[in-house]
């Protein structure tokens, strides 16, 4: 059976709560080994940067919407209804990537699951304590996705741009959620709109029986990597 990683932290300093966290993803990045995606040089040439390897595998329903699938390296602000950035998670495991999900202990594995994540490519981080963005960008360094709750913080300009060049460095795209990041390069937005329910009788549905299916979105994007607002409804 596909297990959850769960990174604890538990010495009693800082340096050592940062310290074990480095150790135990470099293990997961060993064992990422080929089936991870190097890491794109800053250096590269802009063309380079849209290569087919250093693009983030895209939901459908998000592609819809986006001018094309998010560049490896991107910060993007996920806001509104979770089913947007569990679809994400699910999108990214299922092409062989490894996610870290940062400070949401109510994370819904099992509707991910449903989207087709493969949970033995999830670790999960629920109490990141005081610095959840540090440890994100711990993360970057055996990740292709790091999702980061932010509890309700603003990340400044000056703290967002390091981790920005770290994440481009890294080739690990990251979402933040319940909270600002300033200068983020895309904002994703979505709310529930409707939904398809499954059972009642003889395969139609029944008021007050059956199960929910699937989840209609309605979606806006926009900031410098999707290009002028867009929107979708589900």
């Amino acid at each position: 059976m596909a297990t959850v990683k769960t990174l604890n932290r538990c010495p009693a300093t800082r340096a050592e709560q940062l310290e074990q966290l480095r150790r135990q993803i470099a293990s997961v990045s060993g064992k990422v080994g080929d089936g991870r995606r190097p890491p794109t040089p800053m250096a590269e040439p802009a063309e380079a940067l849209l290569a087919p390897d250093s693009l983030l595998p895209t939901p459908e329903p998000l592609a819809e919407l986006l001018p094309g699938p998010l560049p490896r390296g991107t910060v993007a602000v996920v806001s509104g209804a979770r089913s947007l950035q569990l679809s994400m998670v699910a999108a990214v495991t299922a092409e062989g990537g490894h996610v870290a999900i940062v400070g949401q202990p109510d994370v819904g594995l099992l509707a991910a699951v449903e989207m087709g994540a493969d949970l033995s490519r999830i670790a999960v981080i629920p109490e990141p304590g005081a610095d959840p963005v540090e440890v994100a960008a711990v993360l970057m360094d055996g990740m292709d996705l790091v999702v980061l709750g932010l509890g309700g913080r603003t990340v400044p300009a000056t703290r967002a741009r390091a981790v920005v060049a770290r994440a481009r460095q890294r080739g690990c795209t990251l979402l933040v959620t319940d909270g600002d990041w300033q200068g983020a390069s895309a904002r994703l937005e979505a709310r529930v709109c409707g939904y398809e329910i499954a059972g009642g009788r003889d395969g139609a549905p029944v008021p007050g029986c059956g199960r929910i299916s699937r989840v209609r979105l309605a979606m806006r994007a926009r900031g410098r990597a999707v290009g002028p607002a867009r929107a979708v409804g589900g």
